[in-house]
């Protein structure tokens, strides 16, 4: 069964910094690519950030290029999200969930499931 569990949510003022970690079961984390994804309320989740399942390729979007780091850690099953200069607009619930590449070449996620995610709230 594929579990993923998120945490290091918070509060924290506008500029400042947290970091995200998604710690997953199952024994399949190796195989596949991640990503970290934020869902605002009332919306869609979005990805804001991939990496390749060896770490070695990453991608941002754009509003989070420069600010957040994505990284693994294949020995201890865990993804991370470095965020740094956080801003309001950050606000959002984070999750985390493998991903594979679609027909059309774009990431979707590779299961069903979500984890809990992880509510990050930036505010002065």
């Amino acid at each position: 069964q594929v579990q993923l569990v998120e945490s290091g949510g918070g509060s924290v003022q506008p500029g400042g910094s947290l970091r995200l970690s998604c710690a997953a079961s199952g024994g399949i984390f190796s195989f596949y690519a991640m990503g970290w994804y934020r869902q605002y309320a009332g919306k869609q989740r979005e990805l804001v950030a991939s990496i390749t399942n060896s770490g070695r390729s990453t991608n941002y979007a754009d509003s989070v290029k420069g600010r957040f780091t994505i990284s693994r850690d294949n020995a201890k099953n865990t993804l991370y999200l470095e965020m740094n200069s956080l801003k309001p607009e950050d606000t959002a619930v984070y999750y985390c969930n493998y991903i594979r590449r679609n027909i059309n070449g774009n990431y979707e996620i590779a299961f069903g499931s979500w984890g809990q995610g992880t509510q990050v709230t930036v505010s002065s």
